[in-house]
């Protein structure tokens, strides 16, 4: 039987500029461990920053960064700020790390 090709996307120069922009920023350990802990509730920058044992300077920063790819929105409650994935392809993307660099 044979194997028919599945129609992908169109995509600009454009739409691969922006995407490769997204991959780089999602492309360091600590912005990966802070996507997967989104995914699964929403943080403060201390309890990410303690959770990845960086300091919370570094941690503001590379939440800045995943929010400039509008992958996360922050919401303050009372005098702290909690921030969660809003970008519903990032759950597939981290999936496809844990799968393919997953130790179970």
């Amino acid at each position: 039987m044979p194997h028919t090709k599945k129609k992908r996307p169109t995509l600009t120069m454009e739409s691969f500029r922006q995407a490769a922009e997204c991959l780089k920023a999602i492309a360091h350990p600590h912005r990966l461990q802070i996507l997967q802990m989104l995914i699964e509730g929403s943080y403060t920058v201390g309890e990410l920053a303690e959770a990845c044992e960086i300091a919370s300077p570094m941690a503001s920063e590379h939440l800045r960064l995943l929010q400039r790819c509008g992958f996360l929105n922050a919401h303050k409650k009372g005098r702290f700020v909690y921030y969660r994935v809003i970008d519903p392809h990032i759950e597939n993307l981290i999936a496809c790390v844990e799968s393919r660099f997953g130790n179970g």
